[in-house]
């Protein structure tokens, strides 16, 4: 299976307590957060995150070093602020965005910001990671703009819908827990995915500040 590389972009699906949090910070541990900046936008104070080597944002500033970041903004009450957030990190390029809950975003989950990101964001090197356990609360670009897709168990039929507009039939079978499917747009390639590491190992792959590896975990 392929992953993500420095331009492209990643979205996450599934139910609470699907493992989507767990996988997403998987992601992120292989993307190249040694070469250039990303931040991660932690709208629900998620403890995973909590454990991982960031540094604060403060006053709203965007980074310009490699690194882990993170902006815990108040959805609503900050809304302005992240999106000209967004705009200036549009606009500076070669920085990524990772986004724990993506329908969180500034009006409703389609930030005239991040759109611009996902439709233009590939040519500036603004990979993204976002991850929303409705499909259907998000904009359509976080779907239409998608290089890869893990999706785990959708409670909903019209979240299911909703995404076999742009991913093969057959994501309607129910899995084993924390399993998943994968789709990789650009081979029309769907994969059934067992877990991915433990949280312990992820966490030592942040700390042991190891080079990208591959790791197989998919199922028949």
């Amino acid at each position: 299976m392929r992953i993500a590389d420095a331009s492209k972009r990643t979205t996450i699906l599934g139910r609470t307590g699907s493992g989507k949090t767990v996988a997403g910070i998987w992601h992120l541990s292989q993307r190249n957060w040694r070469q250039m900046p990303w931040v991660i936008l932690d709208y629900k104070g998620d403890s995973l995150i909590k454990k991982l080597p960031t540094k604060e944002i403060k006053n709203w500033e965007i980074p310009d070093k490699p690194g882990l970041y993170v902006l815990r903004p108040i959805a609503k009450i900050d809304d302005d602020l992240v999106e000209h957030f967004l705009w200036r990190m549009k606009e500076r390029g070669n920085i990524g965005l990772y986004v724990d809950e993506g329908y969180m975003l500034p009006y409703d989950g389609k930030s005239d910001a991040l759109n611009a990101i996902l439709t233009q964001g590939r040519s500036l090197r603004v990979p993204t990671i976002i991850l929303s356990q409705r499909p259907v609360w998000l904009s359509r670009f976080v779907i239409t703009e998608a290089d890869f897709f893990q999706v785990f168990w959708l409670n909903d039929t019209r979240d299911r819908i909703t995404l076999e507009s742009v991913i093969p039939a057959g994501i309607r079978e129910r899995l084993p827990e924390y399993h998943s499917f994968y789709y990789d747009v650009g081979r029309d390639e769907l994969l059934k995915l067992a877990p991915v590491p433990s949280e312990n190992e992820i966490l030592a792959t942040f700390a042991e500040n190891k080079t990208r590896k591959k790791f197989f975990f998919f199922t028949d």
